[in-house]
């Protein structure tokens, strides 16, 4: 489960959205709507993974987000440390970076995780100190489907068969044999696939 503290935080998450939106080129003028958000959890409890959805113009983009209390040191086959996307100040945890989750391997194996089955989205408590006072609703559900004789992938077979998958930035035109949708009150979307190859 999610533990999320009553806090402030400086900057906001709408205004990191805005300004990682605005960096990419994506930003439609002003126009931005924060539609939802859904976690995973971390099994070792120190990385904070959280992934948006907004909609800018007529685009839904899909964000995931890290929050880690330093730098991640190395990402990747080349060794080069992965850049924060923004630094946040928590009120209750400190000094928060946050990172783009697709450079984060944390996040990327909490997806791989949830295409073969074997994660779902992290419930949502909150707290207030050390008080849990709410159990909040998911505003955006996540489901699995894998179409009629699709292998279901393994939670191994990264590493031992080179198998990728593809986690979306926006929403419509990603498919796969093997989906994670997002659904949220007015629509819904492939956030995650795997080919199957």
């Amino acid at each position: 489960m999610a533990i999320i503290h009553r806090a402030q935080l400086t900057p906001s998450k709408t205004e990191i959205l805005r300004d990682l939106l605005a960096s990419l080129g994506w930003l439609e003028g002003e126009d931005l709507t924060v539609i939802g958000a859904y976690r995973f959890d971390d099994p070792a409890g120190q990385v904070g993974i959280e992934c948006h959805l907004v909609r800018t113009g007529e685009t839904v983009y899909h964000l995931p987000l890290t929050y880690r209390s330093a730098p991640i040191d190395t990402f990747g086959d080349d060794g080069e440390a992965a850049e924060p996307v923004a630094t946040m100040e928590h009120s209750v945890l400190g000094t928060r970076f946050v990172f783009d989750a697709l450079d984060d391997e944390v996040a990327l194996d909490a997806f791989w995780r949830a295409l073969c089955g074997e994660q779902q989205q992290a419930e949502l408590d909150v707290y207030e100190g050390d008080r849990l006072v709410e159990h909040r609703a998911q505003s955006v559900d996540l489901r699995l489907e894998i179409d009629a004789g699709a292998q279901v992938p393994r939670l191994g077979q990264l590493e031992d068969d080179g198998a990728s998958f593809t986690i979306a930035q926006s929403i419509g035109g990603l498919d796969g044999a093997v989906r994670l949708v997002a659904d949220w009150g007015e629509g819904g979307g492939v956030i995650a696939a795997y080919d199957g190859d």
